[in-house]
């Protein structure tokens, strides 16, 4: 007889992190692990993890969820699942985009839409006629009102200023901060491969400058307000969901951008109404394992057995 603790791993696998969170009969516990790399296949990192905390810990995964940043649709074949099962020594797997598992976590099997904004940004919105996903096509695609598009607009309305082109900004003076000489700053940032990391850290800074009353930050930060509130509008028209948004994501810490998102939702859906969210991305994970087969998110997940 094995003495290995039987236990459910659930891994919330995001790019900068990978939040993990053990339970068993007798105990909750949590770890955080680097996060994946989008650029390489991403169960077999999923395995690495969970076979790392089950040889720490000596646990028996009966059960391994996880929500993934990155995921590809050739990664959820049934033998891809059932291959990551084996390897991480779990009976079985289920998975599903984080998009899927963030929405669970802040609306559990309710109905509504979540917006989550970030360095990128993704809507989903479910209701009776399923599940609709909006946005989150990356940040040369799609991504409106994001951290990166944020902070990109911070940097458009810098070197407008410094051209003379645009209106006067405290903006200009954060980029100036991070490249001195600003017309060798775009030179710099091409070439960084950090890029997009270094364009959404503007966001914070657009929102500073907004609470400092900066008139063109709090245009960009209104803008944004607009564009997010629009695909919430959008996920909740395609699935004819009730009209309760969940909004997560560090890019909702600014009061401007929160304020415009609310008065643009409401405009155009009075009965429309901002909720808290019930509970966390780890906590999204852990609800795939007993995700009722006909909500209209079950087509969204994947699950094998070892």
């Amino acid at each position: 007889m094995s003495s290995r603790t039987a236990a459910v791993v659930a891994i919330d696998a995001g790019q900068t992190g990978m939040k993990v969170r053990v339970r068993t009969d007798q105990s909750v516990g949590e770890a955080l692990l680097p996060g994946v790399r989008t650029d390489q296949p991403v169960l077999p990192q999923i395995s690495v993890a969970a076979r790392q905390i089950a040889d720490e810990f000596e646990l028996d995964i009966r059960h391994l969820a996880a929500g993934i940043s990155g995921l590809t649709d050739g990664e959820t074949t049934p033998d891809a699942l059932a291959a990551l099962a084996r390897s991480a020594g779990a009976a079985h797997a289920v998975i599903a985009h984080d998009a899927t598992t963030s929405y669970l976590g802040a609306r559990g099997i309710a109905h509504g839409a979540v917006v989550a904004a970030g360095t990128g940004v993704v809507t989903l919105g479910v209701g009776p006629s399923g599940a609709a996903r909006v946005d989150g096509w990356g940040y040369l695609m799609g991504d409106a009102g994001s951290g990166f598009w944020l902070g990109r607009e911070a940097l458009v309305a810098a070197m407008r200023d410094h051209d003379g082109r645009g209106a006067a900004t405290a903006l200009t003076g954060v980029v100036r901060d991070r490249w001195p000489d600003l017309e060798q700053a775009y030179i710099d940032l091409q070439a960084d491969p950090a890029r997009v990391s270094i364009v959404a850290s503007f966001a914070a800074e657009v929102a500073r400058a907004g609470d400092a009353g900066d008139a063109v930050a709090l245009d960009i930060l209104r803008r944004a307000g607009d564009l997010l509130a629009e695909s919430a509008l959008t996920a909740l028209r395609r699935v004819d969901a009730e009209p309760a948004v969940c909004t997560i994501g560090g890019v909702f810490r600014s009061e401007a951008l929160r304020d415009e998102f609310t008065r643009a939702l409401v405009a155009e859906r009075p009965d429309a109404r901002v909720v808290e969210p019930a509970g966390i991305g780890i906590d999204g994970v852990e609800a795939l394992i007993d995700l009722p087969a006909d909500h209209p998110l079950a087509p969204l997940t994947w699950s094998a057995r070892a």
